[in-house]
């Protein structure tokens, strides 16, 4: 199916605004290449504190001559998705040695889990913490030891961080390696509903307690379609997974051959064979193209719009949020996983998965087929499915036709025609919502204004019974600058219960809400923020505001704010405690959200 003409505009358009960075970008990833192997150029004593502790592996690191792959690892125990990683090391390297080639950890990097800080001081240092995994895996790197690398990494901030850093080093081929979602547990809308009666004072929290550790009970990536899952969609679309191989279960025999496969296909796509694919030519206008096609097409996490401007600026290509809102206009919406819908990302496997979603939007002309990939040339690759036959991984064509259109439909007969991300401007700033979860009657919410500065004081305000009629919730002073923008999730059953006693409430906020926000209508990552003397510190409690998903417009309705004084917040304890302190630096430095909100890009 030739490309749509849309698509390809945007696309183009994308070319132009990036020429001039992406055509330095590539000069500096040939200017590496072109050195060749970079254990060439170490001394011997380099080499040989690089290979003191590998012992079976010293003698062929010393020669030189086959591939060495690093393991960039976000493992740690606390992390679900990521408790699997622990293995993976010894399984990459006894691999390697098979193959006649060898694999070390080149570092760790952090992993924060954000439904641990969810609604607690250590939030406001998960976006930031983005910016230091791509620092980390810079120092993992930078020894020059490595001719491809594996990146181990899921969650929410790591996989934007780890592709940032991927991108930095784009002469070196790159392998992103998943471990799956957990199976199964308690039913994302039955845990919905138990933390809705507990913000309700229905229920206690022992039961809030089961119900919790029903829905996240062992090793896995949440099973909601949030951040996690959404990054593990991209790395599909953008062609940095094996095929199909993002929601295979941990700790089973197919989880297993994949991950040798991966280490396998590193192995190939080295400077020192015939199929040399570095990722930064993977990483072209095209690929984050197809990443945000994917990303509308699944209705995933909001969070990805700002990293994957993040994502492209290091490897010098310019992302802008009209370039998602075009690409929402064109691109269906083909899933139902929660918060969107009932299924959870188990489910959506089954029905067909990306595999399935993949085919159907290449034979709409709605994705770039002509890409590199780590798996070869054509994005048709990732149609197919991994199976284990007689032991052996092996590809067959995937699924055309869905198992299940309650989760999963066509891109010709989609839950809704657009993808369900909207840009929204006026003289409050600029920002986005995501309605892929809201009701139509709701897209548009005009009602006065309840400020808050921060999300404690929204939670209080319901205990004390004060929301009884139609409201706009403004939680400003939210951003980056002002407190490392932590996502407001634990919001999201107050505001549910609120709309379900029919009123009609929104929230507006220079913050985020993540993958996980759903059926309340929520304008987010307003920018310019508060901190910096956006217009949101202008507003007034009782202001009449208006939220217009149709129409993309977010106003304060009959007022001249540029009349009125800012606002000022006290954000003193925003600047200590949990390791607040140390990234003062990061919050005065910051870029804007639409930009991204990077400090080191």
């Amino acid at each position: 199916m030739p490309l749509n003409p849309r698509l390809a505009e945007i696309t183009e358009r994308i070319v132009k605004r990036s020429a001039e960075g992406r055509a330095a970008y590539l000069e500096r990833l040939r200017h590496y290449a072109d050195k060749g192997p970079a254990r060439a150029h170490l001394s011997c004593g380099n080499q040989a504190h690089a290979y003191a502790a590998m012992l079976e592996d010293k003698e062929r690191l010393a020669e030189g001559r086959a591939p060495n792959i690093g393991i960039v690892t976000a493992y740690n125990d606390m992390l679900s998705a990521h408790q699997p990683y622990e293995d993976y090391p010894k399984l990459i390297r006894k691999t390697a040695r098979r193959l006649g080639v060898t694999a070390q950890v080149a570092g760790g990097v952090p992993a924060m889990c954000d439904g641990v800080t969810q609604g607690q001081e250590g939030m406001e240092l998960s976006l930031f913490s983005r910016d230091v995994i791509a620092l980390a895996t810079g120092v993992a790197l930078s020894h020059n030891c490595y001719d491809a690398a594996l990146y181990l990494g899921i969650c929410d901030k790591i996989v934007p961080g780890l592709v940032m850093a991927a991108a930095t080093f784009g002469h070196i081929p790159a392998v992103f390696v998943p471990s799956g979602p957990m199976t199964s547990g308690l039913p994302n809308d039955e845990k919905a509903k138990i933390r809705q009666k507990f913000a309700a004072g229905e229920i206690g929290r022992e039961e809030l307690m089961r119900a919790e550790m029903a829905s996240y009970h062992g090793p896995g990536t949440c099973t909601f379609y949030g951040t996690a899952n959404t990054n593990q969609m991209l790395m599909e679309f953008m062609g940095l997974h094996l095929p199909g191989a993002s929601f295979i279960n941990p700790g089973t025999p197919l989880r297993e051959a994949l991950t040798v496969a991966a280490v396998e296909r590193a192995s190939q796509i080295t400077a020192l064979g015939n199929d040399y694919r570095p990722v930064g030519e993977i990483l072209d206008e095209r690929a984050f193209v197809n990443g945000i096609v994917g990303l509308m097409a699944t209705g995933g996490s909001t969070n990805l719009i700002l990293h994957l401007p993040a994502m492209a600026r290091a490897a010098g290509i310019t992302l802008d949020l009209q370039d998602f809102a075009d690409i929402s206009e064109i691109v269906p919406l083909m899933a139902k996983v929660y918060p969107n819908g009932l299924a959870d990302v188990n489910h959506f496997h089954a029905a067909g998965g990306l595999g399935y979603m993949i085919g159907e939007l290449l034979d709409a002309g709605l994705l770039h087929e002509d890409v590199r990939t780590v798996a070869g040339d054509g994005l048709h690759r990732y149609t197919q499915e991994p199976v284990l036959s007689d032991g052996a991984l092996t590809w067959r064509e995937g699924p055309r036709q869905t198992l299940n259109d309650r989760i999963l439909r066509p891109a010709s007969d989609p839950f809704a025609p657009q993808g369900g991300l909207r840009r929204l401007t006026g003289n409050l700033g600029t920002g986005v919502i995501k309605i892929s979860a809201v009701a139509p009657d709701r897209h548009v919410i005009e009602a006065p204004a309840r400020i808050f500065h921060d999300q404690e004081a929204v939670k209080a305000a319901f205990r004390r019974g004060e929301f009884t009629e139609d409201v706009v919730v403004v939680v400003r002073f939210q951003g980056p600058r002002a407190n490392g923008m932590p996502e407001l999730h634990s919001l999201t059953p107050i505001l549910s219960v609120l709309q379900d006693r029919g009123l009609r409430v929104a929230l507006v906020t220079d913050g985020r809400m993540s993958g996980a926000s759903g059926k309340v209508p929520a304008a987010i990552h307003v920018s310019p923020e508060a901190a910096a003397g956006g217009p949101l510190a202008q507003l007034r409690d009782g202001d009449i505001v208006r939220l217009d998903a149709a129409n993309g417009e977010l106003q304060a309705i009959g007022v001249d704010l540029a009349t009125r004084e800012p606002a000022r917040a006290d954000l003193t304890e925003n600047r200590y405690g949990v390791g607040r302190e140390l990234f003062e630096t990061f919050r005065r430095n910051v870029g804007l959200a639409t930009d991204g909100a990077s400090v080191i890009l």
